[in-house]
């Protein structure tokens, strides 16, 4: 498997550094945390990604795509996690997205994929009901009861819910009250009896709480079952993990820059041995994340990857990645010394997202032991 970028790798990866620099760096997600901002990201961003055909990556070109794929998704990915940028681009694109490419309703990929890709639309997948992901796929309490005619009445709540209050299309996972079947249906915004709480998270990205009382869908809303749920969940478990490699190696950055520029008995702390053995721990993880994270998107453009194989990608990439950012952005805050406690210092925003990062999808343990159970062992 190479791990080299094209030119054409090269070129969008180049794109990305120059737009998420021009944005302001991690200043706008202050400032919109600041002004208390409703929508939690910048709508005219959005719309100069859907432009440029960001949100068209991984899809194929007839649906509108740009027929490319989760290995340039994940590059602009990581530049977007280096400035913490909380546009639900993972969300519409990884979540949202693969559920209506990959799953079994025309009527829904026609209705609601090309308005994604265009930006029209932002998508997302409200799957989760307990804290801590548990199980695989995961639980699930939320029910879709048959009320005639074909259609089905979906009640219950989902928690942690990804630009849930600001999500055109909201696809639920609930399962079926006779068949216990898990399945995922489109849900439309607007529709009766969804109902969408904004949540406060630390990481200050937009988040809600999703109920759902008495959602009447017809059966061409269900997508399909717990196999497309794990798809969707490894192949937007990759793109976390290329948001976070963006993330930490921002934070190792400015960490690099502290121990250059801050001075301590007439020489830069830069030059303690002591603090270089740390920083070059910290290299050599970040490192071997980046192989991770690289070979699982390849994975995942691998034609008719098995849902094995995918997984344990998926989770080998998570498990590298997740620890390792908790450790560089607690690393990072340390080495700021007391400037890294403080509000005003840059730091603590990676610190809070690598916490908030670290359990999304399943923490590092869970995604050790699931790889080892694909693996056999």
């Amino acid at each position: 498997m190479k791990l080299a970028l094209t030119e054409d790798q090269r070129l969008i990866k180049d794109s990305a550094v120059t737009l998420w620099k021009d944005k302001g760096a991690v200043r706008r997600l202050r400032s919109l945390r600041d002004t208390g901002d409703a929508t939690g990201f910048s709508r005219e961003l959005w719309a100069e990604l859907a432009g440029l055909g960001w949100l068209g990556l991984p899809f194929p070109e007839e649906h509108g795509g740009v027929g490319l794929g989760v290995t340039e998704l994940c590059l602009v990915l990581e530049e977007a996690g280096r400035t913490l940028a909380p546009e639900p681009l993972l969300a519409t694109t990884l979540l949202a997205g693969s559920a209506l490419l990959l799953g079994d309703s025309d009527a829904a990929r026609s209705a609601w994929l090309p308005g994604l890709i265009a930006g029209d639309v932002v998508g997302t997948l409200a799957w989760q009901e307990r804290a801590r992901r548990d199980d695989d796929p995961p639980s699930c309490a939320a029910l879709a009861t048959p009320a005639g005619d074909g259609a089905v009445m979906l009640h219950g709540s989902k928690r942690e819910v990804v630009a849930g209050v600001q999500a055109d299309l909201v696809i639920v996972a609930a399962q079926h009250s006779e068949t216990r079947e898990l399945g995922l249906w489109a849900v439309p915004g607007d529709a009766a009896g969804l109902l969408r709480t904004p949540l406060s998270r630390i990481d200050h990205f937009p988040c809600a709480r999703v109920e759902l009382d008495g959602v009447r869908l017809s059966e061409d809303a269900r997508l399909g079952g717990a196999a497309l749920l794990a798809s969707a969940l490894d192949r937007a478990t990759i793109g976390l993990a290329a948001e976070a490699l963006g993330a930490m190696s921002a934070a190792f950055e400015l960490t690099l820059g502290w121990l250059r520029e801050r001075r301590q008995f007439g020489v830069p702390i830069g030059s303690f041995q002591a603090l270089q053995h740390r920083a070059a721990r910290l290299y050599i993880d970040l490192e071997l994340c980046r192989s991770a994270v690289m070979a699982a998107a390849r994975t995942a453009d691998q034609p008719r990857v098995s849902a094995a194989v995918l997984g344990q990608a998926a989770s080998l990439a998570a498990a590298r990645t997740l620890d390792t950012f908790l450790r560089v952005a607690d690393e990072a805050v340390q080495l700021h010394g007391g400037v890294g406690m403080t509000d005003e210092h840059d730091i603590g925003f990676y610190l809070k997202r690598a916490r908030v990062v670290a359990s999304t999808f399943g923490d590092a343990a869970w995604h050790r032991d699931r790889w080892a159970r694909l693996a056999g062992y």
